[in-house]
C-alpha cells in the first residue's frame, strides 16, 4: 500500500485552475449609489475592478457589491442598455472578462424620446419588445 505522500494528485494543476477562474468586471457607480463602491467612494462616482468567478451573473455583481436590485435606476452593460428603475430584465445576464457596468441612481433619468433605437443587451431587448408600449413611458415604479 502507498503512502500519501507518494501518491499523486488526482487533479492536474491546469484542472484546479480552471476550476478557480475569475472574471473582471469594471464597474462604475454613480450619484448616491457610490456608496457601495467602499474605498473607491468618490462622492459623485465610484469605479471599482470586481473579481467574479466565471460565469457569474449580474445579479452576483449585485450582491458582491452589496447592493439591492431595486435601488438602481439605469443600468448599461459594455454601453448597452440592460435595466431601467423598475423594468430589470438583466439579473441573470453573464457577464464576460473585461465587461464594463455602469449602474446610475434612479435620479438619473433619460428622457424616453431618446430610448429608440438604443442598443440593449438581448434581455432588455426581448422584454421591451415584448410590452405593450415598447417601453416608451415615463414611469417604471410601481409596475
Amino acid at each position: 500500500m502507498r503512502s500519501r505522500a507518494g501518491m499523486k494528485s488526482a487533479f492536474s494543476p491546469r484542472l484546479v485552475e480552471a476550476d478557480m477562474a475569475e472574471i473582471n468586471v469594471d464597474t462604475w457607480l454613480y450619484g448616491k449609489l457610490a456608496r457601495f463602491g467602499g474605498t473607491a467612494n468618490q462622492g459623485s462616482f465610484a469605479n471599482v475592478l470586481v473579481s467574479l468567478p466565471e460565469g457569474s451573473k449580474l445579479g452576483d455583481l449585485l450582491a458582491h457589491l452589496q447592493m439591492p436590485s431595486e435601488e438602481r435606476g439605469i443600468t448599461f452593460i459594455n454601453g448597452e442598455l440592460s435595466a431601467m428603475p423598475g423594468l430589470q430584465p438583466d439579473l441573470a445576464h453573464t457577464l464576460q472578462n473585461g465587461d464594463r457596468v455602469a449602474f446610475f441612481d434612479p435620479l438619473s433619468m433619460w428622457p424616453f424620446q431618446y430610448r429608440s433605437g438604443v442598443p440593449m443587451v438581448d434581455e432588455m431587448a426581448d422584454s421591451m419588445h415584448g410590452r405593450e408600449d415598447k417601453g416608451l413611458h415615463h414611469s417604471y415604479g410601481g409596475e
